[in-house]
This record gives C-alpha cells, sequence and structure tokens, in this order.
C-alpha cells in the first residue's frame, strides 16, 4: 500500500514523503495535478506497451525549483522549513523513501553511507540560485 507522508505549514504543502513500498496496483500520482512537479506511480500489467510518443512543446511558467530525491541506498534525517527558515518538520528518509519538494527549505544529515538520486527543475543557474539559512 502506498504511504504518503505530508509535510505542510500554514495550509501549504512544502514536502511529500513516499515510504518505500512494492508499489500500488494502479496508477496513482502523489502530487496533485497544479503541482510543478508531476510523480507517481504508473503501472502497467506483462505485456503492455507504451504507444511510442513524443510530447509537444508547452510553455510554462515555473517559480522555483521543485525537486525529487530518492533514496537509493543509506539513511538520513530531511529537516523541512518554511518560507520563513523555521523548522516545520524532521522525517527520516531510509532506503527506497522518495521525497518531493515543493516548497520551503529543506536540510539533511546522513545517519549512513547515502546515495541520492535528485532530479530537479533546470536549467542549473549556479551556485546563486540558492541561500543558505
Amino acid at each position: 500500500m502506498l504511504e504518503v507522508d505530508t509535510v505542510e505549514s500554514a495550509g501549504r504543502v512544502l514536502a511529500y514523503v513516499v515510504r518505500a513500498h512494492d508499489g500500488p496496483e494502479r496508477t496513482t500520482f502523489v502530487t496533485p495535478d497544479e503541482c510543478l512537479q508531476q510523480v507517481g506511480f504508473v503501472v502497467h500489467p506483462r505485456g503492455a506497451e507504451i504507444e511510442r510518443h513524443r510530447h509537444l512543446p508547452a510553455e510554462r511558467t515555473i517559480v522555483g525549483t521543485p525537486e525529487v530525491l530518492v533514496v537509493r541506498s543509506g539513511r538520513c534525517e530531511m529537516d523541512v522549513y518554511d518560507e520563513a527558515g523555521e523548522l516545520v518538520a524532521t522525517r527520516e528518509l531510509a532506503t527506497g523513501d522518495v521525497m518531493i519538494m515543493t516548497g520551503g527549505g529543506h536540510g539533511f544529515r546522513m545517519l549512513e553511507d547515502t546515495v541520492l538520486l535528485e532530479v530537479k527543475q533546470g536549467p542549473y543557474l549556479g551556485p546563486g540560485e540558492k541561500v543558505a539559512f
């Protein structure tokens, strides 16, 4: 069963944490349609095919840098902060967990040797695109 932990502040979702699991039985998206980063599990039965396709150009206005982290191995603690830099929540992430950051800020402490797969909106603008607090 899909277990999703939502971190919110002032009625705004800052992060979704999807716990490691065997997968849902049917296609399930974690993020709502209006979220800047669409993350979900797409389920297909054996023998199914995805018709070859390409995505048509679509102009989108994106403010911010939505981010997805997949814990490939190890364990870490993640702190989630609101837009004012105030700590909202701390969550432990383990192998197979997925974190979808949709707002606020974050920081990590590695509890073991850890490998994170990071997916975020590009292009990368250099060190000036983020600020430490």
